[in-house]
């Protein structure tokens, strides 16, 4: 196992801990102005130590991690877990929407079926 260290780049960290994919991704995350270590926007050197929060935004999640451990090379998934305690807050369950089914084949609505459609369709709103 690596040797601990007291601190890093927030760069070198996301790339380390497997959070972004690349370090140019995290350089330029931070750049962008998507990563915060503190409440404060993060430039890709600024220097990380345990107990730091993180807050990255990627793609259309944004992600809270705490820092565990800080290390500055690239390490296994299964390790790279152990180094963050992820506090990001779990998405709402997306609503199930009904949808009206016929069987195939059945042609057209008739006025009767688009009349009990209708009324199904104003008891969900």
């Amino acid at each position: 196992m690596m040797g601990l260290v007291e601190a890093t780049r927030v760069d070198r960290w996301l790339w380390s801990v497997r959070l972004t994919k690349t370090r140019p991704d995290a350089a330029a995350a931070c750049r962008g102005g998507h990563v915060r270590v503190n409440d404060r926007i993060a430039k890709p050197s600024t220097m990380l130590s345990p107990g730091d929060q993180i807050r990255v935004r990627m793609a259309d999640t944004t992600r809270i991690v705490e820092v565990l451990r800080v290390i500055h090379k690239r390490v296994g998934a299964a390790e790279a877990v152990t180094c963050y305690l992820d506090r990001t807050p779990a998405r709402p369950a997306e609503p199930v929407i009904a949808v009206a089914v016929r069987d195939r084949g059945a042609g057209r609505p008739t006025k009767r079926d688009r009349r009990l459609l209708d009324k199904w369709r104003a008891g969900l709103g």
